[in-house]
């Protein structure tokens, strides 16, 4: 089948078109459509917490058929100030308040936020201060694609997730999840989930620096030693 695609906004920026005439094997749905996308043009991922979807000029979820001939728009955040990105990975302090306002919905019920701090201690050893880095490239795409899950297995609305690199003194901020669902239950076993994905496939790392002066790069949660506390 054959499908038209609309862009608008930063999307026209990024495929450098209005619209894209697109074939798809049938049977097909929006989340098929959105996934060639993402394929063809990379920097769409992280507009797909937040991207609404209309199927011949009618709202759609990603469960939604497609059908031979039909138009399908995507639709960015409307303009109404200029909200944070709700994927984003930066060296600049982390805003929580933002973020909520940004998940923000009349449907949405209920807002979970957690904060990952940077604390003073790690495997019983002092620490002085950490350090992230990231693959840049990657790292947004994978947020991206973290968010998108979180909301297809929970149910949610928005999602926001936003993680820090760079240098972190200790009681600073390094990562943030906002999640807006309708019910609480929904909100935190996705916040919760989230931050497992996180730690489990985005490629951030941390590097802890002792209060004796050395430093030493952190694996993920498995490769912690036995009796470490989970943040």
């Amino acid at each position: 089948m054959h499908v038209t695609v609309l862009f608008f906004a930063g999307q026209r920026d990024i495929t450098g078109s209005t619209s894209l005439v697109v074939q798809l094997a049938q049977p097909a749905c929006v989340g098929d459509l959105w996934q060639e996308l993402v394929l063809r043009y990379p920097r769409l991922a992280p507009f797909g917490a937040s991207m609404l979807f209309a199927v011949d000029h009618e709202f759609a979820v990603r469960e939604t058929p497609l059908h031979d001939g039909a138009e399908v728009a995507l639709i960015p955040p409307v303009s109404g100030g200029a909200p944070p990105p709700l994927l984003h990975v930066s060296d600049a302090p982390l805003d929580p308040a933002a973020l909520v306002a940004a998940v923000a919905a009349p449907a949405m019920g209920a807002t979970v936020t957690f904060a990952g701090v940077a604390r003073d201690n790690f495997a019983g050893r002092a620490t002085a201060s950490l350090e992230y880095q990231a693959y840049l490239p990657m790292a947004e795409q994978v947020l991206a694609s973290i968010a998108s899950d979180a909301r297809e297995r929970f149910g949610t609305g928005a999602i926001a997730i936003h993680h820090r690199i760079g240098h972190l003194a200790i009681g600073e901020t390094a990562v943030l999840v906002v999640v807006a669902a309708a019910h609480r239950r929904a909100a935190f076993a996705a916040a919760e989930w989230i931050m497992d994905r996180v730690k489990q496939i985005a490629p951030i790392w941390k590097r802890e620096h002792w209060a004796d002066g050395t430093a030493e790069w952190i694996g993920n949660e498995q490769t912690r030693p036995r009796g470490d506390a989970q943040v």
